[in-house]
């Protein structure tokens, strides 16, 4: 994955890296692990601008962000909702749906800053953000800070590591897994959920 990264970073510098960002937002499967260190990395080397990479890295999340936030407020709770009430819709019940909503509307800003620091929650924490609509201002303040920090640090990372910047994905890497694992467990756990509670009582 290494070698096109750098083509787009080398060919469009730290806009390239904004362009990436982005993606990363809309397709987890380009990890920001290798995306930031390496601009961090070309940074150190005079290649690219340190504050460009981090203005136009942030840049990306947000609008990537956004674009997931619009997704979830055109879905919208209440659509949702009636979905959720079909037996065929195993993804979740109207009562986990209800309970996500009081959980997201006490803790919303803190699951969206500090999703924004959790590889994969990263890009879907979003769509919950505008299923509930919580406040546009709110969710871009809060995706900016939460993006920056992220942002900043691998960047960071990139830049003392120099030539060793690919060793931050070997980190960081088993993490993701670790997520994207207990997320799919919890969507089984719903699925079987959902479809048990179909099942009648017995006599």
């Amino acid at each position: 994955m290494a070698d096109w990264v750098f083509s787009i970073v080398d060919r469009m510098g730290s806009l390239g890296v904004g362009l990436l960002i982005l993606l990363e937002n809309l397709i987890p499967p380009i990890p920001s692990e290798v995306v930031l260190p390496l601009a961090g990395f070309r940074a150190s080397t005079g290649a690219l601008n340190v504050v460009a990479v981090w203005v136009w890295s942030t840049a990306g999340s947000v609008v990537g962000a956004l674009l997931l936030y619009g997704l979830g407020a055109w879905l919208g709770y209440d659509r949702l909702h009636r979905l959720a009430g079909h037996r065929w819709f195993v993804i979740t019940s109207q009562n986990d749906l209800e309970r996500g909503q009081d959980f997201f509307e006490n803790h919303g800003s803190k699951v969206v800053l500090l999703g924004r620091c959790v590889p994969f929650l990263r890009s879907v924490v979003s769509i919950p953000a505008g299923v509930v609509g919580m406040g546009l201002v709110k969710f871009v303040t809060l995706t900016t800070i939460g993006s920056g920090v992220w942002n900043a640090v691998f960047v960071a990372l990139g830049w003392i590591l120099g030539e060793r910047w690919s060793d931050v994905e070997q980190w960081f890497g088993p993490v993701s897994y670790v997520v994207i694992g207990l997320l799919v467990i919890g969507l089984i756990w719903l699925v079987v959920r959902k479809v048990r509670s179909r099942e009648p009582a017995a006599d």
